[in-house]
């Protein structure tokens, strides 16, 4: 009956849709196992990176990240280029402890002035993936670069500067155990430290180079080297027993460090012996990166007077800045540490307020807001003031959050070292001695600065 073959129709039409159904979900199961066998095979030629490493996704995906860059790194046939402020950055490698422990080294320095930092995140499905923050500076230096090339393009045109009467100054900033002491005062094996490879030594070697140089050699000027240290707000003189001394400011708004010694140098040798001697007793102490952390800011000052008036001629300030940790890493310790680090922070704040305030003429100078400053005020005055930061960071994965604050306060100080803007007149430096300042104006003035930047809150904690 017709009747009964209609029933058997909607019968086979209903299996065909339930064998198509059956079908369609078994192919997406086989699609479904493909794809997890491929993701199998790809996590073992990931774990194959490194075997044992925790964070081998995180590896993984930084040397994916760098396999698509044209790698092109600062070498010493490179131009090196004339800045009134020069900010540069230094990456260093690995150290053993870090290889031991396995870290992922998260810097990428792509080429001679970009810098990469990989973050590592996780998403709310705790999916990991990384954010890229790109930093553009002068000049990046990889892990490759040695202090004689770090030198080349940072504090080596600035020697110059003091033969033709003016003041320079190269600051090396960033975390403990960045490599700040390595890179000024040369290389450690242990505690003892080879001097002759530091920036420290480098430049008195180009300043006695120059010395004999048929430009200058008529000019009869003498070096002589001051080397002291910023602990805690007080100055002591390291190449005098760590002698206390003040600082004073005279009726032509000079500053002067009352007692510090000078001492003359005819070599390169003599001045290897008083670094050597300085940094010998230097102040360290503990923090959680590094156990003899230098918690003090060290000033070498290379020296130029004229031999018959005895009158300052040029002068170029090298300094090692303390370690720039912030809250979370002084949180564990004691008062006299959380001091230290709120001393530390707010000269490393003043120092930023001022290199930038050198970059747009006439602008004003809170040198009186820490010890720091004051005493370098003449090295941010005048015409022929240059200024250049090397900013250390550690590669590893733990220091990450580190590297970055240093980054980013490297790049606050850059942002604003640019040319004379047409909107700011320049002064000259007889108004801007005639400007009245008080210590209260650069107070205020470094704390409007301070919502720009993040720093510990133990800064205004103790700010006394």
């Amino acid at each position: 009956a017709p009747s009964v073959s209609a029933s058997e129709l909607n019968a086979s039409r209903r299996r065909t849709n339930v064998v198509k159904e059956v079908d369609r979900i078994k192919k997406q199961r086989e699609e479904r196992r493909a794809r997890q066998l491929t993701q199998i095979e790809e996590k073992r030629e990931r774990m194959n990176v490194d075997p044992g490493n925790p964070n081998w996704e995180f590896l993984s995906m930084i040397r994916e990240y760098r396999s698509t860059l044209d790698f092109r790194p600062l070498s010493m046939s490179d131009p090196s280029e004339v800045h009134q402020i020069c900010v540069a950055v230094r990456k260093r490698p690995l150290n053993k402890k870090e290889s031991n422990r396995k870290e992922v080294d998260v810097i990428t320095v792509p080429n001679r002035d970009l810098i990469v930092v990989h973050e590592p995140k996780l998403k709310v499905d705790l999916t990991k993936f990384l954010e890229n923050s790109t930093f553009r500076f002068d000049y990046a230096f990889d892990e490759t670069a040695n202090n004689e090339l770090v030198y080349k393009y940072t504090a080596r045109p600035l020697v110059q500067t003091i033969f033709e009467g003016g003041m320079a100054t190269c600051f090396a900033y960033g975390q403990t155990g960045s490599g700040k002491t390595h890179t000024m005062g040369g290389d450690f094996s242990g505690k003892t430290q080879d001097c002759s490879k530091g920036i420290y030594a480098l430049a008195t070697k180009d300043v006695f180079k120059l010395l004999k140089s048929p430009k200058y050699k008529n000019d009869e000027l003498v070096v002589s080297s001051s080397f002291f240290e910023i602990y805690s707000g007080k100055v002591f003189d390291l190449l005098n027993g760590k002698a206390k001394l003040r600082v004073l400011e005279d009726g032509k708004q000079q500053v002067q460090v009352v007692g510090l010694v000078e001492k003359e140098v005819d070599s390169v040798e003599e001045v290897l012996k008083l670094i050597q001697h300085g940094n010998g007793v230097r102040t360290s102490g503990q923090t959680s990166a590094n156990q003899n952390s230098s918690r003090s800011h060290a000033v070498f000052q290379i020296i130029l007077r004229l031999r018959k008036s005895g009158r300052l001629h040029g002068k170029f300030s090298l300094i090692d800045l303390a370690g720039n940790e912030r809250g979370a890493d002084t949180s564990s310790a004691n008062r006299q540490t959380r001091m230290e680090g709120a001393e530390i922070n707010k000269s490393l704040l003043a120092l930023k307020e001022c290199i930038r305030a050198l970059g747009r003429r006439g602008a004003h100078l809170p040198f009186r807001a820490s010890k720091l400053t004051q005493v370098l005020r003449d090295s941010f005055i005048g015409e022929n003031s240059r200024t250049c930061m090397i900013a250390m960071i550690s590669p590893g994965l733990s220091s990450c959050e580190h590297s970055l604050n240093t980054l980013r306060y490297a790049d606050r100080v850059k942002e604003l070292g640019v040319e004379d803007s047409p909107e700011l007149k320049p002064t000259s430096s007889e108004d801007e001695e005639m400007a009245p300042e008080s210590e209260e104006d650069d107070n205020l003035a470094l704390l409007r600065a301070s919502d720009d930047v993040e720093m510990s809150g133990d800064m205004y904690t103790f700010h006394e």
